[in-house]
Formats: C-alpha cells, sequence, structure tokens
C-alpha cells in the first residue's frame, strides 16, 4: 500500500486496537473477488457498509434529536437526509482522503473508483461500522460521534435550509440586521486563522458588525467558520 494505513488512523483521530477492522473497511468487493477466495464476500467491506448504515443513522438521529428538540420530526428527517446521503458521505470521506487507501480491483482501479462517489460512500459507512466495532459495544458509538459529527456539523451549516426550517445562519443574521431600518453599520466576516494539514484544515472567522466583534466562529472550510460565527452572533442577540 503507497500510504501507510497510521496515516489514516491520524486523520481521523481514531487509533484501531485490531487493524484488521479498518483493513476490511478499505477494501472494494473488486479486489477481493481477484483473489478468488470461496467467500470473498467476507473479504471485503459490504458486510461493514451493512453496519455502518445503521450507526450512522444512529448517531446522527441522536444528535438531532438532542440538539435540536423544538423541530418536528418530519423536520429532523428532512435534515438528516440531507446530511447523510451518498454525495454528504463521499464528501466526507474526500476530505480525509479515503480514496487514496481503497483497495480496488485492477478492472475499478483503472476507471478511477477511488473517486466514485458511491464507492467513496460505502467506504466511509464501513470507516464507522469498523471503528464501532474496534472500540467495542460500550465505546463504539462514542467514538464513532467523536470522528463523525464535526463533519456532519459542518455539513449542516452549508445547508442553506431544509424544508420549512432555515438553518442557514449567516441569511438569518443578515435579515435580523435588515430589519433595523436604522442600522447602518454592515456584517464583515473576517478571516483569523487557518490551522492543520491541508486535508483537514480548520479555518477561524471573526464577525464584525462595525466597530463590534459579534460573534467568531470555526469551521473546516471558510464557509462554514462563517456560518459558526453567524449563529454565535444569533445566540448574542438571543435569536437562538
Amino acid at each position: 500500500m503507497a500510504i501507510s494505513l497510521d496515516v489514516l488512523q491520524e486523520r481521523i483521530g481514531y487509533r484501531f486496537g485490531d487493524v484488521r477492522y479498518l483493513e476490511r473497511a478499505i477494501t472494494h468487493s473488486s479486489y477481493s473477488n481477484e483473489t478468488g477466495a470461496r467467500n470473498h464476500h467476507l473479504l471485503c467491506n459490504e458486510r461493514l457498509e451493512f453496519l455502518g448504515d445503521s450507526v450512522l443513522s444512529l448517531v446522527v438521529s441522536n444528535y438531532l434529536y438532542t440538539h435540536f428538540s423544538e423541530y418536528p420530526e418530519g423536520t429532523l428527517t428532512r435534515i438528516r437526509s440531507a446530511v447523510v446521503c451518498e454525495a454528504a458521505l463521499a464528501s466526507f470521506a474526500e476530505k480525509i482522503g479515503l480514496g487514496e487507501f481503497l483497495l480496488l480491483g485492477r478492472g475499478e482501479a483503472q476507471n478511477g473508483g477511488a473517486e466514485k462517489p458511491a464507492i467513496l460512500a460505502d467506504a466511509f459507512e464501513a470507516l464507522l461500522a469498523a471503528i464501532y466495532l474496534d472500540a467495542g459495544a460500550e465505546d463504539g458509538m462514542q467514538s464513532v460521534a467523536k470522528f463523525l459529527l464535526p463533519l456532519v456539523k459542518s455539513a449542516m451549516d452549508a445547508l442553506p435550509e431544509v424544508g420549512d426550517v432555515r438553518i442557514d445562519s449567516k441569511s438569518r443574521l443578515q435579515e435580523f440586521i435588515q430589519q433595523d431600518r436604522e442600522q447602518k453599520e454592515v456584517l464583515e466576516y473576517r478571516l483569523t486563522g487557518e490551522s492543520g494539514p491541508d486535508h483537514n484544515k480548520t479555518f477561524t472567522v471573526d464577525l464584525y458588525l462595525g466597530a463590534n466583534c459579534i460573534g467568531s466562529g470555526k469551521g473546516h472550510s471558510k464557509k462554514a467558520a462563517e456560518q459558526a460565527a453567524a449563529k454565535a452572533a444569533l445566540s448574542l442577540f438571543g435569536l437562538i
């Protein structure tokens, strides 16, 4: 393998006690098929993907249920669907460079399998299951949540709105400021810091209304950091 699995473990912030779980999570069926083994389906990530789908749903559902107590079931479902869809999971996989580590069959590799959203999304779900199983029944969900929820929160910050619920904190704040017809000062988002490796940078943004800093936020993209700063400002004004 071109890149050590130690690198992947550093990126996800989790160290496997049994690295075989991780090896299984990155093995695509096209690779295991080429081994000619009778039970090749046991050597690829498909079974982990099956479990990971449920782990993903439970962790995200628990977070939404706990932190958005004012939203009805239908709204929570729409939000969850938006942040755990194939495109979202593939983007999570891309953020940690998961495609660099995938074991693919020769044909799939030549056809760009490491960049296909479906393959990336499936491998990401398998990775969640691998963490869950390796950490054990008592700590599994907590370990998955520690890795997964920062990605989910960043994806939620990027959502303009879901159904009848406006999630875009920047838009909500702008509307609030514009309600004051006497308010002549404008909102300004200032990038004040960057940290971390290129594949997983953290940006810091301070939000100013005129000369006053009314919020600060961090995120894995500038847009996510701006949303976090706007959310902090909404909290300051008692709007959330």
